[in-house]
């Protein structure tokens, strides 16, 4: 994979778009994200009938992956989120909370080489 930029500094490339490739990502880059990510694939895709669950779940991970191979990106996402939590203010909570969520969504949005 080649390395393009995202938040603060060279980050690894979004992978094809295929739950392989993206798996093959998550174990090289965010291997901190493996776990969850088989045991969903097992519970959710693996043994199904139907692939109609396949969109939601490369979504799902396609995202998980996008932020967690920007360490930097990631940490001021979790750094809003905890900040929210702490945060007696409802308008002030809900303003970092929808601050995390467009970084999310920003971050989701790379496209396979990125």
């Amino acid at each position: 994979m080649t390395t393009a930029p995202l938040g603060s500094g060279p980050v690894p490339a979004m992978p094809d778009r295929t739950p392989k490739a993206l798996r093959a990502a998550i174990a090289q880059h965010a291997p901190q994200l493996l776990v969850d990510f088989d045991r969903h694939w097992r519970r959710d895709i693996a043994d199904a009938y139907d692939l109609a669950p396949v969109p939601a779940f490369m979504a799902r991970w396609w995202g998980e992956f996008a932020l967690a191979r920007d360490p930097q990106l990631e940490a001021k996402v979790h750094d809003l989120e905890d900040e929210a939590s702490r945060e007696p203010d409802y308008a002030r909570a809900k303003s970092l909370i929808e601050e995390a969520g467009r970084i999310r969504r920003t971050a989701a949005k790379a496209e396979p080489g990125q």
